[in-house]
């Protein structure tokens, strides 16, 4: 047996039999999303009323956080591609647990940015971007089926964490409330990654281009400088760049800029509080409806969803059911743009050496991320009015959905991905 059919065949039979991977590491990203990422704002809040810090203090940590998270994402992805995705994501669940405890006994803005470094190198190695990539490798090209799953167990974290993290600080602080979590992550989450990652099916494996004479070069910078040569790399990375920090600069102003709009605290808690299911409702429906169709024609219709929800945001009159059909095609579009990232690189560039490809896309989205809130106060403080903003932000999902778009007809026109796993064509 060749070792390329050596390399396919655990895939097949971890498709058919482990479903305790998926679950595996699904139950890690509720814990690493809920404990890492969701509980900020609800911590942030009572931490800065006992140490006399201001919202701008405390928020910049987690955008400190963010970038350098977005610049560890490349390094990531090359170590997992060389076949160390279990160390990485076991290391990153126990360095965030620790980092969580030691947050617990912070007494000062220094420690506190300090720690927060940490935090951000901790998400780097234990969110969607590492995960995505183990699971790439693992099934090869049927990875379409655990993606989708995967990014189905994520949708969660906030449903399941936002109550809990409540429920904690309610009863025991917020200093308790990060003992626990860190413990969940050092507990539970170090243990489940130890557990479901097989090492070796994370073991680095030969190259199939570079024996088969064409394709994607060995891991490392040789890859991102084959990826740079693409037109269909450059119009996803404007693309997944540009709808991040879209998405997260809309999704953190959301609530002052409803109430600018004249409606009361509780109609827009209840419009918010549709995002969550509507982008579960999102991914079910692709798991249900989708399986079958195209990267390239999921990605088609959500990028013009992102554009179409915020226009209606503009356009529709001030009600309840107005808010609550912006809300639903916010979320589900947000839901489904999870997978079709995931899906991206394999399915419209190369199956081969996804976390390295996928760290380069990943990382401005991350900064975009992290900085657009704050881009959108600005914008807000010269303009004095969200409806600015709104405008931005429109042209900003427009540009996203016309580098999709491009990239759809390089891809076509090129025939960019065919069966065969990391062979490459033009």
């Amino acid at each position: 047996m060749s070792d390329a059919a050596r390399h396919r065949e655990p895939a097949a039979t971890a498709r058919r039999h482990h479903g305790s991977f998926i679950a595996g590491l699904g139950i890690g990203q509720i814990i690493s999303w809920g404990s890492l990422y969701y509980s900020f704002p609800l911590i942030a809040g009572p931490m800065g009323r006992d140490l006399a810090l201001s919202m701008p203090e405390i928020y910049g940590a987690a955008t400190v956080g963010l970038v350098v998270g977005s610049l560890a994402t490349y390094p990531i992805g090359v170590a997992i591609d060389r076949g160390h995705g279990r160390s990485i994501m076991a290391c990153g669940s126990a360095l965030g647990g620790l980092l969580l405890v030691a947050w617990s006994q912070i007494a000062s803005l220094w420690t506190f940015y300090c720690l927060f470094i940490g935090i951000g190198l901790a998400q780097a190695m234990t969110l969607y971007e590492p995960a995505l990539a183990i699971v790439a490798r693992r099934y090869g090209a049927e990875a379409r089926t655990g993606i989708t799953a995967l990014t189905l167990w994520g949708g969660f974290a906030s449903t399941v964490f936002v109550p809990v993290v409540q429920l904690l600080l309610d009863h025991g602080g917020w200093r308790e409330a990060l003992r626990v979590l860190g413990l969940l992550n050092l507990g539970l989450c170090v243990v489940l990654h130890l557990a479901v990652i097989d090492p070796q099916a994370d073991a680095l494996e030969p190259s199939l281009s570079s024996m088969q004479g064409g394709g994607v070069p060995p891991v490392g910078q040789h890859t991102i400088r084959w990826a740079l040569g693409q037109s269909a790399f450059w119009g996803l990375l404007v693309s997944l760049t540009v709808y991040s920090g879209t998405f997260s600069g809309i999704s953190f102003h959301l609530y002052p800029l409803l109430l600018e709009r004249g409606f009361d605290a509780a109609t827009v808690v209840g419009v918010i509080a549709l995002i969550g299911p509507a982008q579960v409702a999102g991914r079910l429906a692709i798991w249900v409806l989708g399986r079958n169709r195209s990267v390239r024609s999921m990605g088609m219709a959500t990028v013009l969803a992102l554009p179409l929800s915020l226009m209606l945001l503009m356009l529709l009159p001030s009600s309840f059911a107005s808010l609550a059909v912006f809300a639903v095609i916010y979320g589900a579009a947000n839901g489904v743009m999870t997978i079709v990232r995931g899906l991206a690189v394999p399915e419209l560039l190369t199956r081969e050496a996804y976390g390295t490809i996928n760290g380069a896309l990943a990382a401005p989205g991350i900064v975009a991320r992290a900085l657009a809130p704050a881009a959108i106060a600005l914008l807000w403080s010269a303009a004095h009015s969200y409806d600015a903003v709104l405008i931005a932000a429109v042209m900003g999902s427009t540009l996203v959905a016309v580098s999709f778009w491009f990239v759809v007809a390089v891809t076509r026109s090129k025939g960019a991905v065919i069966n065969n796993p990391g062979k490459v064509t033009s």
